[in-house]
């Protein structure tokens, strides 16, 4: 289980620690805004890395069987994520970067939908299963917005 809630641990503890780093005086993450940013970059590089991970196999069985090339596209999906939370540490590419991996998760939340339907192993347990995989997905979606804003 703590696999899967990776994501919304790195998300969270990261906007938390930042938010502290903030009221401390780090002037640079003085605001939930830049503090939610550190920490949805902390979850995309978390993200983005585990697609050249010993979860790089369960990534590609996701990919649903109508799109081609999934070995590729998990390649690129991972290096936008990378490249995406690097933008949201821009202050001037952040804004793009937010609205772009917001595109990004509504673009691969089929490949979550299929594995969940399907019930692949994903780092040799159950995928998550899509009602709270959905309910994740909009936490992170809604997190990209508020840090769009």
């Amino acid at each position: 289980m703590l696999l899967g809630m990776a994501p919304l641990i790195a998300l969270f503890a990261g906007w938390g620690l930042a938010r502290v780093a903030g009221l401390s005086g780090v002037d640079v993450l003085d605001g939930w805004q830049p503090a939610l940013r550190v920490g949805l970059a902390l979850m995309f590089l978390l993200t983005g890395f585990a697609h050249w991970s010993k979860l790089r196999a369960d990534m590609i069985a996701m990919v649903p069987p109508w799109l081609p090339n999934p070995a590729l596209l998990v390649t690129l999906t991972g290096v936008l994520e990378i490249v995406g939370a690097v933008g949201l540490l821009v202050p001037v590419t952040a804004r793009a970067a937010a609205i772009c991996l917001a595109l990004l998760l509504l673009a691969m939340f089929p490949a979550n939908v299929h594995a969940a339907v399907k019930r692949l192993d994903f780092g040799g347990r159950s995928a998550t299963p899509l009602v709270p995989r959905t309910i994740e997905q909009v936490v992170f979606l809604v997190a990209c917005v508020g840090a769009a804003l």
